[in-house]
């Protein structure tokens, strides 16, 4: 691919510092490792590193034009344009690079606090249910159609989301869901895209603090710039928050979900459901769209995750019937994700990793009445202490018998973190037991459910490793149950006992 600079920065407030614009650009680079011959270098500032400092490297490596906020020093022979926002310039020229395939695309992002993986994994499950083609771009992965690319970011950086839906345009897809982090939105990484639909979740005090948000008020500011960069807009109408969330949106239209009786789309007669080692939830939804709703993920925050899902396939024409069928089916790795052991209890994985999730996840199961509810989890090594006494109190004070197990220790002693969250629980009366090793601690668990527990296993979620001493070594907690009880059925068919380390059980 080739395309002239002046092309590239069509549509940009700019100053040509030297050089000439007319040049040919062979490809665009913010990262000065992956630069080329002839290639375009954009210096973006980010919490660790600044693109600035590695001007001159980039043109050593064959850049031929550099785009900067503030002054760099390259040879004469390379052309510097300098712009007000660097971040802000890599997005219209990373959508004029992949020839805009935003517009090729019917766009739909989501933003909030809590929901937003959920969600885009019900809209992506009802939308190709029904015949499309829905690429994704989210916390845990991207799928273009060409790659499935795990996540390092809940948004990629502006080059690599239009490079993804440049992959999905070639592949055939129609639309995209992806998730909009509060994050993306003030460092511009979505800027030039003008979203099909804006779904905005919910709002809570979260991710303020350093290299974050500063307040609340520059969190919500944040995450309502979606609402201007959409022309319809679908907001959670429940949400304390809501008239603060709406306020300023210069939607085209703007529809609301809940259960509010002002709502769009509302919900009522919720329902908890529990059968044969399954937990979910049921409902009647009314307004835009009429049908009754039954999905194999508990809680009532899946009422609203569905609401916003039937809002957006609404407006794509999928039928009831096709919605309805395809909600009993949506399943999200890692969020409440059932893994069906026994028809006597339930067992479920989930991302909870901080004292807010867990608490969350932990009352949302109370309300299904379980005979004991047992949370087992570890924390990450080389992370604050404090998320360890906060999450062993927690789940000490919620939870029937807590199991702490290993996380991802990283370069500290996991006995050393399992005392941190023992110190935690100890604040509380809750039963626990410590067992260092997870697999064998996911082991215990299963050997010892009882009809009617729920088993919870917290923290790890989607991810399919663990980090040891600085290595990843492979640890999916969906492959471990299977392995668990594969093992288990062969000991029995030979005839042999289940049995498993004897571990005490300590009160708070």
């Amino acid at each position: 691919m080739e395309k002239n600079l002046r092309q590239l920065l069509a549509g940009l407030k700019y100053e040509v510092i030297q050089g000439s614009e007319d040049r040919e650009i062979m490809g665009v680079a913010y990262d000065s490792r992956k630069v080329e011959e002839n290639f375009l270098f954009v210096c973006i500032k980010g919490a660790v590193s600044d693109g600035h400092k590695y001007a001159s490297v980039a043109a050593q490596k064959g850049a031929c034009a550099i785009v900067a906020e503030d002054a760099v020093e390259v040879p004469s022979s390379v052309t510097v344009i300098r712009v007000e926002n660097s971040r802000y310039a890599l997005a219209l020229i990373s959508a004029e690079w992949f020839d805009h395939p935003a517009k090729k695309l019917t766009t739909i992002g989501i933003t909030g606090t809590k929901g937003k993986t959920t969600t885009s994994y019900m809209i992506q499950s009802i939308l190709n249910a029904a015949g499309h083609k829905c690429g994704l771009i989210g916390t845990i992965e991207s799928i273009t159609g060409k790659r499935v690319i795990p996540s390092e970011n809940t948004t990629p950086e502006s080059y690599l989301i239009n490079e993804y839906f440049s992959e999905m345009v070639e592949s055939g897809f129609d639309s995209v869901v992806m998730e909009v982090s509060s994050q993306a939105l003030m460092l511009d990484r979505v800027a030039g895209i003008y979203f099909d639909f804006g779904i905005f979740t919910n709002i809570a005090p979260d991710h303020i603090g350093p290299n974050e948000h500063k307040s609340f008020e520059d969190y919500m500011e944040c995450k309502k710039k979606l609402l201007r960069q959409c022309r319809i807009g679908i907001v959670n109408r429940d949400d304390r928050h809501y008239e603060q969330i709406v306020e300023g949106n210069t939607c085209e239209k703007l529809e609301t979900y809940g259960f509010d009786s002002n709502a769009s789309l509302r919900a009522s007669n919720a329902m908890m459901l529990s059968k044969r080692g399954r937990l979910g939830i049921r409902y009647e939804a009314s307004g835009i769209v009429n049908i009754p709703v039954e999905i194999d993920i508990p809680g009532k925050f899946s009422v609203y995750n569905s609401l916003a899902a039937i809002a957006v396939c609404h407006h794509f024409g999928v039928t009831p019937d096709a919605i309805m069928d395809a909600l009993t089916h949506a399943k999200v790795k890692g969020r409440v994700e059932m893994v069906h052991v026994s028809d006597n209890f339930t067992v479920m994985i989930d991302y909870a990793h901080n004292a807010m999730a867990l608490e969350s996840l932990l009352s949302t199961l109370r309300e299904y009445h379980p005979s004991r509810l047992i949370c087992l989890f570890g924390c990450g090594g080389n992370r604050d202490p404090e998320r360890r006494f906060s999450m062993g109190e927690v789940s000490g004070r919620m939870a029937d018998l807590t199991i702490i197990t290993s996380d991802n220790p990283r370069n500290e002693e996991p006995q050393a973190i399992i005392d941190n969250i023992v110190t935690g629980i100890r604040k509380t009366d809750g039963r626990y037991v410590t067992i260092i090793d997870r697999r064998e601690a996911i082991a215990w668990a299963i050997h010892h459910g009882e009809p009617g527990d729920i088993i919870v296993l917290a923290g790890k979620g989607h991810e399919d490793y663990q980090i040891i001493k600085g290595k990843k070594y492979p640890m999916d907690e969906r492959v471990i149950i299977r392995e668990i009880l594969d093992r288990d059925a062969e000991t029995l068919k030979a005839g042999g006992e289940i049995r498993d380390r004897e571990y005490t059980i300590h009160q708070g």
